[in-house]
């Protein structure tokens, strides 16, 4: 397995108190690379004739890297380390995300109009005609973020609490990308049925309902359920959104090799949530040869106790991963690190591509294979090809709640799907860029408008 790149989420802040003669810094830093960190910002704190006092920023590649990082500067001679922070855990403290005030509260007359008693008359409005809380209330633009924290990130089942961090880094997101007010609902249960209950009770605040973290197949259960029995839009992101953007990227990938979703042969490895999600969207948007693999390997027909989500992809065919991959021309992994080698690689068809999704270490690490494979794409943003929901669920989102549709749709996922991979213009499609940057500003704004018009077409708008 090749080491992992030194990225931000594994970075450390040194402050370090360095004597004020030249060439001190010098070891400090070659230290620092003698242990493959890698340097981010030095900055100046304090200065007298005999000290400096310095904030030196670092991104390891794991946690013992980050201590094999501060153990080599601290063997530097005349080097004091004052303190090391972790700039992950640091930017967490007291959580991510607050909750203000659309208006100001300085004089009296706006109390009387914002709450009692200017506000009855609001209420009463909203009794008179329900659909009124659109139009009064956060209702319009507010979206809940649901967990039972069972299947955080590729972690496992962490709870509930464990599980706040994502949910708040997710409402940033919201946010910061579409504009979208979300807060993190953590349930403390992972019966279905109360899940259900309880989401069904939270639903008059929410416009929408964005569930997360939720292992399959209990997920499948629960976004069915809340699809028949509530009136705002369902999605469940490690389903929905992570097909989204796989497609996209997809159709830029098969534009690069010449080839058509109709004509290749995909293996899907991962049967959770996400691969099948992946799956049924790959079979709307025309692909008609799918492998789906799980821990078993192939999923056939011959298996016995299949769930109905497996049961829809299994095949008469029998075998192992490295079997499915022979001849396949798209490998999708969303699955576990390093279940692929080189060797199945190079036994797929001419200029495969190969997306390596699995968090934070992927299926197969793309230096063995850039010269091997077409298009290489990962979960990861320090590699080329991030596949990264971000792209997807906020403008998702922004056009469901804009055309106040009463669901999201295939159909809508199709055109979300085909909106983001247009922003790549045939003059920068290349292997390193099949999907625009997280950062593109377009992305929401593409993604919005292509959710609403297929909304609006398929009469499911009520705006």
């Amino acid at each position: 397995m090749v080491a992992l790149t030194p990225n931000p989420s594994y970075s450390v802040t040194l402050r370090l108190r360095i004597p004020n003669q030249a060439g001190t810094l010098a070891q400090v830093t070659q230290a620092i690379a003698k242990v493959g960190g890698s340097l981010g910002n030095i900055e100046l704190i304090e200065r007298d004739l005999k000290f400096l006092l310095r904030d030196i920023t670092v991104d390891a590649s794991s946690d013992k890297h980050a201590d094999e990082i501060v153990e080599a500067v601290k063997a530097v001679e005349n080097i004091e380390v004052v303190d090391v922070a972790d700039r992950t855990f640091a930017i967490h403290r007291g959580g991510k995300i607050t909750v203000e005030s659309r208006i100001p509260l300085t004089v009296q007359s706006d109390l009387a109009m914002a709450y009692t008693p200017g506000v009855g008359r609001v209420c009463k409005a909203i009794a008179e005609s329900p659909e009124r809380v659109f139009d009064l209330t956060v209702k319009s633009n507010m979206v809940a973020i649901v967990t039972d924290g069972s299947a955080v990130l590729g972690l496992g089942n962490l709870g509930a609490e464990a599980s706040m961090p994502v949910m708040e880094g997710k409402a940033m997101l919201f946010k910061e990308f579409a504009g979208i007010n979300a807060f993190p609902i953590c349930l403390d249960t992972q019966d279905v049925d109360e899940i259900v209950k309880t989401v069904k009770y939270l639903a008059p605040v929410f416009g929408g309902v964005n569930l997360e973290d939720i292992a399959a197949p209990r997920c499948f259960e629960i976004e069915k359920r809340l699809k028949a029995e509530t009136d705002i839009p369902i999605f469940h992101d490690d389903q929905h959104g992570t097909a989204i953007v796989s497609l996209a990227a997809l159709f830029n990938a098969i534009k690069l090799v010449k080839k058509t979703l109709k004509d290749v042969r995909v293996v899907i490895n991962g049967a959770g949530a996400a691969g099948i999600a992946i799956a049924k969207l790959l079979r709307q948007a025309g692909v008609t040869d799918i492998l789906m693999c799980d821990s078993r390997g192939i999923i056939s027909t011959k298996r016995e106790n299949l769930t109905p989500e497996k049961a829809t992809f299994a095949v008469e065919t029998e075998g192992n991963l490295a079997d499915a991959m022979k001849g396949a021309d798209i490998f999708l992994g969303v699955s576990a690190p390093g279940v692929v080698s080189v060797e199945m690689v190079e036994s797929m068809a001419d200029d495969p591509i190969v997306f390596a999704m699995a968090n934070p270490i992927p299926e197969i690490q793309p230096e063995l294979i850039f010269d091997k494979a077409a298009v290489v794409a990962t979960g990861r943003s320090d590699y080329p090809n991030q596949i990264n929901n971000v792209l997807a669920f906020p403008g998702v989102f922004r056009g469901a709640l804009d055309c106040r549709a009463s669901s999201i749709t295939t159909n809508m996922c199709l055109q979300a799907a085909q909106a983001i991979a247009s922003l790549v213009s045939t003059a920068q499609l290349d292997k390193e860029h099949i999907i625009p940057s997280v950062f593109d500003e377009r992305v929401a704004t593409a993604v919005s408008a292509a959710v609403g018009q297929a909304a609006r077409q398929e009469g499911i708008a009520r705006s």
